[in-house]
């Protein structure tokens, strides 16, 4: 039975692919097979029909999902680095970059114009050759952040115990929380009850 996709439910709020990615499973682990899978699946990068397809390669092409697996895995913990130092407006370590630089050697593809729900946006076709070209745009996403340099917009959630990254696209940038509805809601609660019990002590 296939796993629901629970990417669609919300999760995906890093504002830009690369960032999704970064915040994608857990950081103490290599992902699963059906993480990345979902993964790509929920943010559009391969249909639901090729996502049905990949789902079954570890039982069919084991070596090659596990290779993909080590490149994903890789991949995430070079760009958590990269996203840290921009979060912090420090320069990347040049090393941090090389699991982005190995995904965009290897996938060969081009930009396209493609119209969706009445509006235009540009979307990248990798080609088809190997599994790397399923991490392509991702890579590509995480490029583009870092060329941004001093401008990067990247934060890392107030919430010490959260540890998710986001784009701040808020007109003021001073945006703290990877969700209001969560961490934010999480903070104004917490200091609620501290001050409440602050009061009560004064008594």
């Amino acid at each position: 039975m296939r796993e629901t996709n629970s990417y669609a439910l919300g999760s995906l709020i890093g504002g830009r692919l690369a960032l999704d990615f970064a915040n994608a499973g857990s950081a103490k682990r290599p992902f699963s097979w059906e993480e990345l899978i979902l993964f790509l699946e929920a943010t559009q990068v391969i249909s639901s029909q090729r996502s049905a397809l990949l789902l079954e390669l570890p039982e069919t092409d084991p070596a090659g999902a596990q290779a993909l697996l080590d490149r994903a895995s890789s991949l995430r913990s070079g760009m958590r680095q990269i996203f840290h130092a921009v979060a912090r407006h420090d320069p990347p370590a040049p090393e941090s970059a090389e699991p982005v630089n190995e995904i965009l050697r290897v996938t060969e593809g081009h930009d396209e114009l493609v119209c969706t729900r009445d509006r235009w946006r540009i979307e990248f076709f990798a080609r088809e050759n190997g599994l790397e070209w399923l991490l392509a745009a991702i890579a590509r996403s995480a490029a583009e952040i870092a060329s941004e340099g001093a401008e990067a917009r990247v934060r890392l959630c107030a919430n010490p115990e959260c540890g998710l990254f986001f784009y701040d696209d808020s007109r003021t940038r001073r945006r703290r929380w990877c969700s209001m509805a969560v961490c934010g809601n999480r903070h104004k609660v917490a200091s609620f009850a501290k001050k409440h019990a602050a009061k009560n002590r004064g008594r």
